[in-house]
């Protein structure tokens, strides 16, 4: 059972737009996915609450921000949003229970920098550097083309992490959530350009984990 954590202590950096969209992917594979919210806002569980019934199931996974539990036995996936700030045991237990952790990360200097001292301790896990935890970076609301994403890559570089991918600033994230919906809720075609850049994501994300 793969446990997904997508975390990055900088609030508003596209945590719940990665979680949301990954849960809806796993659901469209046929998987029984939960989604599990210990940030405060809560903004997957709404997200949750406003899913057409229509919609492939996503779960809830009954966890808070005090007191982060196992997931029920028969889960066969699990995406896990976390707070900004998440630090100390929060982090800790997150990370027990972690096979792979996302890190959104859009390419501002001021993000960038206030992502550094997380990345850097992530990649210092003794359960990153034994390879029992894979870490991915997703560059959030950027085109790869631009000296944005070149920043971003020289900076990741020292780290030794891999950038999976670049997610692009477009309403179809907001439009969708705003429904309780996903990228694999809709017609492909509606999409296209976004699932294409979906695709070196969920390759990584499905590696030795079963798709």
């Amino acid at each position: 059972m793969p446990v997904i954590v997508v975390a990055n202590p900088k609030g508003g950096v596209g945590k719940s737009t990665l979680s949301t969209n990954l849960a809806g992917y796993f659901a469209s594979q046929g998987h029984g996915v939960l989604l599990g919210d210990i940030d405060r806002q809560q903004s997957a569980r709404a997200w949750l609450n406003i899913r057409p019934p229509e919609a492939r199931p996503i779960a809830t996974w009954e966890v808070s921000e005090d007191y982060v539990a196992k997931p029920p036995k028969g889960t066969s996936h699990v995406v896990l949003d976390t707070p900004a700030g998440l630090h100390g045991w929060r982090l800790n237990d997150a990370l027990k229970m972690a096979d792979k952790v996302l890190v959104p990360l859009q390419p501002s200097i001021f993000d960038i920098l206030a992502t550094q001292d997380f990345l850097r301790r992530l990649a210092d896990e003794k359960a990153v550097r034994n390879g029992e935890i894979d870490v991915g970076i997703v560059g959030m609301r950027v085109d790869a083309r631009t000296r944005s994403a070149e920043q971003l890559h020289r900076f990741i570089e020292g780290l030794k992490l891999p950038v999976l991918g670049y997610l692009r600033d477009t309403q179809n994230y907001v439009q969708l959530a705003a429904h309780g919906l996903t990228l694999w809720d809709i017609a492909p075609s509606r999409v296209q350009r976004d699932l294409e850049q979906w695709q070196p994501v969920l390759e990584w994300v499905g590696k030795n984990n079963g798709g």
